[in-house]
């Protein structure tokens, strides 16, 4: 049977604001003429007219941090340590089992920007859409920001997932999220504003920090999680190899039968 291949990856680009300032990706095209002076240096006597078109090739140097675009973060991301005390494994280490497997949408584009997702939120919507979680189901969260994806207040868009919203998740066998948002938790404009009042430093990146008690990885900048069903589909989210890396960049694909 045949299967309908659905990119739940955002690109990697210089114009679109999908990171804070000082962690935004930096792409510098060379094109096929830019580069002849490379190529020529590889064969002395060789001039561009001698080149088909005068043309050598195309790449491009780019500057990122593991973070940029759609990626994977590893429990090493989140603190040094996870369930409950070992070592916290890198993106090298992620078991790849974890990378392809069942995915499971919960649909939270009702709740307003900043909101922190709950436990029973996560439960109220498993019964909305009939579902029961398997250990190892990928589960992804479509919040408002993955139709914001592209506009300037992109980072500060969509809501979180709260400790025990997380901890629900991972209590239940799920060892890979994810969110189409630009954080698993909540904007931090939000979380600042509710430290600003309370000063519980609890508030503080939650939703991540479940990973100390058990060990998980979610993906970040998904796109197009909107034209998934809650069920029904497979995710590939293998990320790059990196040796020691708190994350790995990743082509994220959703896979559906025709």
């Amino acid at each position: 049977m045949p299967n309908k291949f659905v990119d739940i990856s955002i690109f990697l680009e210089n114009d679109v604001i999908s990171d804070p300032p000082i962690y935004r990706p930096k792409i510098h095209y060379i094109d096929h003429q830019t580069s002849a002076p490379d190529l020529l240096g590889f064969f002395p006597g060789l001039t561009q007219s001698e080149l088909p078109e005068g043309e050598a090739w195309s790449i491009e140097k780019i500057e990122l941090i593991t973070h940029n675009g759609t990626h994977l973060d590893a429990p090493y991301h989140f603190a040094s340590t996870m369930n409950k005390g070992e070592r916290a494994i890198t993106i090298d280490e992620v078991p790849l089992e974890w990378c392809f497997q069942p995915g499971v949408k919960l649909d939270f584009r009702h709740f307003p920007d900043g909101y922190v997702v709950s436990a029973q939120d996560v439960a109220d919507e498993l019964e909305r859409i009939g579902h029961t979680l398997s250990p190892l189901e990928i589960v992804v969260i479509n919040t408002s920001a993955g139709k914001a994806y592209g506009d300037d207040d992109y980072v500060s868009r969509g809501c979180g997932m709260g400790y025990e919203a997380t901890m629900y998740l991972l209590e239940r066998g799920v060892r890979l999220t994810g969110t189409d948002g630009w954080s698993w938790d909540a904007p931090f404009i939000y979380t600042q504003e509710k430290y600003a009042k309370t000063g519980d430093p609890k508030l503080i990146w939650e939703g991540h920090k479940a990973g100390r008690d058990i060990g998980y990885c979610h993906l970040e900048k998904l796109h197009n999680l909107e034209v998934l069903p809650s069920v029904g589909f497979t995710i590939s989210c293998f990320p790059f190899k990196i040796r020691g890396a708190s994350a790995g960049w990743t082509r994220a694909v959703a896979i559906l039968p025709e």
